[in-house]
């Protein structure tokens, strides 16, 4: 089987993500969950940008930008979420991302659940 591109960095950083949950639970708002993970990775001595701005182009032509919530270490793009389910256009967000930035590795984190989600996605080529 093969390794776990980045394995050890998205295992730290969903540690420091349920380390969150377990300490406020469901119910907050997104913006909160961002905050304190932040804390978190500060303190687990992860480097990482916070709402990175990614420039949107339709035939050569800006039409504006969008964020993703943390580019960590400049190689993991994470986005989360906090709400009662995690549906096909959360993970198509992700992806499309991805590529955008084109980073290989993504996790997305659901802090609106009785438990953390969390879900890995790593970018194939075609």
């Amino acid at each position: 089987m093969e390794e776990l591109k980045y394995k050890e960095l998205t295992g730290i950083v969903i540690g420091c993500a349920m380390r969150v949950h377990t300490e406020l639970g469901a119910g907050f708002p997104e913006v909160v969950y961002q905050r304190c993970l932040a804390i978190e990775l500060r303190r687990a001595g992860i480097l990482f940008e916070v709402e990175v701005h990614l420039p949107l182009f339709y035939r050569e032509e800006p039409v504006g930008s969008r964020r993703v919530d943390f580019l960590v270490e400049g190689i993991v793009l994470v986005e989360l979420k906090a709400t009662t389910e995690l549906i096909a256009l959360h993970h198509a967000q992700i992806i499309n991302y991805l590529k955008a930035y084109h980073l290989e590795v993504g996790l997305l984190l659901n802090f609106g659940q009785e438990s953390l989600h969390y879900k890995r996605f790593v970018k194939t080529k075609l």
